[in-house]
């Protein structure tokens, strides 16, 4: 046997002493009980605990995956309620921090949130547990009927047996529904397949904004802009004031704006005037309310673990706003536009449904070619996380700047996730392109694409993926059978440096794009100079005042293919008063 050396034993010394420092909370555990005012019975759901060190909002509002995060947990729990308590200890999964015992010593705001979960039948045979939409577009720590605790300031003293009790003593309420207006209308339609494949009733909803003289002109029907995104409260950047001149300004931190609430204002007002303008042609604009229990939306699609929320829309929703509102009806006369998430589905809805639609303008689109899904080949690479050689791997990044300075990787996204939810249940982005593009396992949710913990990638879903949502692959396949009813109806814009990289698979489309034959595509794509995320085609104005401008924005692309598309006998002319 050896002897050891005197350094060999300063290192060891060292290294124990590490281990001890780093295991200083090896016991502290959170206890969380629901206060019998609350008279809940039985609840089950995914039970969420932040600390935050952070007092300028609650914590609950300051979870999120980059630099600035603020360490949360979770965990799935069954039949609990007033009698219940659940305990964190050091082996439920956390973020940035893995595990309690990684807490350093300090004064935190400690909140935790009950994330509840219904039972869905579903007609495929499955039963699943899912967060049901309450108006809120599947916000976790806004979704009425959640429970939350009021916020305790706590001292984390690194004893191994600090105990932190936790009452959960509210019940985030309803939320009110929005008023119709003179312009602005709002509706709410059960859906029949949606319903038959969830087993209970689903409604899709939309928020309507009706032209000038729509009661004046009642002979007129109308062509139909579809403006698709994320969940909308109401009718957004439409005002019929001008901007509160008590507003205090706010400084904009996504944009360096300051004073950006005031010019929301302005630029929604601006928008009623111009609304209003004798020129300005006729139409109604729709923002839709498609939330399932994935997500604050559907991505209006057909998919195995959310239903057919593509032909919900198309043949259910649009047909019924159209005959309440005097849409003309036909494919010639609809439109889609959106960005990011909705530039994807304006895509998306565009190839897939090809006849019901005559044009999209999908601004920075979510994935359309998983060649580039974000920063990997799902096809070709075999981990999500990691760009890997043979004696090296890199962490890919998930966010950056204009300059490229990198705040979160893409394993930051998906570690967060997996604390906010398992099966798919984060509602977060990850997770519901695998709600939109995954096949339904067996046990009813989505198959993984890849190990959430350790980013393998299944091919076997990935080629999935392709045969079913790759829009690149989609078109270049089936081309020779698509291509005519598509042909000047594809418009796409992204900025160069996308904050999510998602002009690296527009690249690869416009390559398929400008190589069409029989037909050419007739289109356009067109890309930012150092344009961050939702750059949407204005080469004249910065992104900040843009992406306020969808809805006027395109109307003179959207008049020249009417005027160039309409068929013989179509009315042009009963809504140009």
């Amino acid at each position: 046997m050896k002897v050891l050396s005197a350094l060999m034993l300063s290192m060891l010394f060292l290294f124990s002493c590490q281990q001890n420092s780093n295991d200083i909370n090896s016991g502290l555990s959170v206890e969380i009980t629901i206060d019998e005012v609350l008279k809940i019975d039985t609840l089950k759901g995914r039970m969420i605990l932040i600390l935050s060190d952070d007092d300028s909002q609650e914590p609950r509002f300051q979870v999120r995956p980059d630099v600035k995060a603020q360490p949360v947990f979770g965990m799935d729990v069954k039949d609990i309620n007033s009698r219940s308590v659940v305990e964190f200890d050091t082996e439920q999964l956390g973020f940035p921090y893995t595990s309690l015992r990684d807490i350093p010593p300090g004064a935190y705001h400690v909140q935790a949130v009950l994330h509840t979960y219904e039972t869905f039948n579903l007609s495929t045979g499955h039963t699943v547990e899912l967060p049901m939409d309450n108006g809120e577009g599947q916000q976790w720590n806004r979704s009425p009927g959640n429970l939350i605790s009021t916020p305790v300031k706590v001292e984390i003293t690194g004893d191994p047996n600090q105990v932190i009790a936790i009452n959960l003593d509210q019940i985030i309420p309803e939320i009110e529904e929005p008023e119709d207006t003179k312009w602005i209308k709002h509706i709410q339609m059960k859906s029949d397949l949606l319903s038959e494949f969830w087993g209970r009733d689903m409604y899709l909803g939309a928020h309507v904004l009706l032209p000038k003289g729509f009661d004046e002109h009642p002979e007129a029907k109308y062509p139909l802009m579809i403006f698709h995104g994320h969940f909308p409260s109401d009718f957004g950047g439409f005002r019929t004031t001008p901007p509160d001149a008590e507003m205090e300004p706010e400084f904009s931190e996504r944009f360096g704006v300051d004073g950006y609430n005031i010019i929301q204002q302005q630029e929604a007002y601006d928008f009623y005037r111009r609304w209003n303008d004798p020129d300005f042609p006729r139409f109604i604009i729709i923002e839709i309310q498609h939330p399932t229990p994935y997500y604050d939306d559907s991505y209006a699609v057909n998919s195995a673990s959310q239903g057919p929320y593509g032909d919900a829309i198309t043949y259910e929703l649009i047909p019924y706003i159209e005959q309440q509102f005097r849409g003309i009806g036909e494919g010639w006369s609809r439109f889609l536009y959106g960005g990011s998430t909705g530039g994807w589905e304006a895509l998306a809805v565009q190839v897939m449904y090809p006849n019901e639609y005559n044009g999209c303008f999908a601004a920075c689109p979510d994935p359309i070619d998983f060649r580039s899904y974000t920063l990997v080949d799902i096809y070709n690479d075999d981990n999500a996380y990691f760009e890997s050689g043979t004696h090296k791997k890199v962490l890919r990044p998930g966010h950056r700047d204009y300059l490229g300075k990198v705040n979160a990787s893409l394993k930051d996204y998906n570690d967060l996730e997996l604390v906010l939810g398992t099966k798919s249940r984060s509602g977060q982005q990850y997770d519901i392109w695998e709600a939109t593009y995954s096949p339904q396992g067996d046990d009813g949710y989505p198959v993984r694409l890849w190990d959430k913990q350790t980013g393998t990638i299944n091919h076997e879903v990935a080629n999935y993926w392709q045969e079913n949502y790759d829009l690149r692959y989609i078109l270049e396949r089936d081309w020779d059978k698509v291509g005519e009813d598509l042909k000047g109806k594809i418009h796409i814009y992204c900025g160069d440096m996308d904050n999510y990289y998602l002009n690296n698979a527009v690249y690869l489309m416009e390559d398929f794009l400008e190589n069409t034959k029989d037909p050419y595509y007739d289109g356009e794509v067109d890309y930012g100079d150092r344009a961050e995320h939702c750059w949407n085609g204005d080469q004249e104005n910065p992104n900040h005042i843009s992406r306020m401008r969808y809805n006027s924005m395109y109307v003179p692309k959207i008049m020249k293919r009417i005027m160039a598309s309409a068929p013989q006998g179509a009315d042009l002319t009963s809504w140009r008063y």
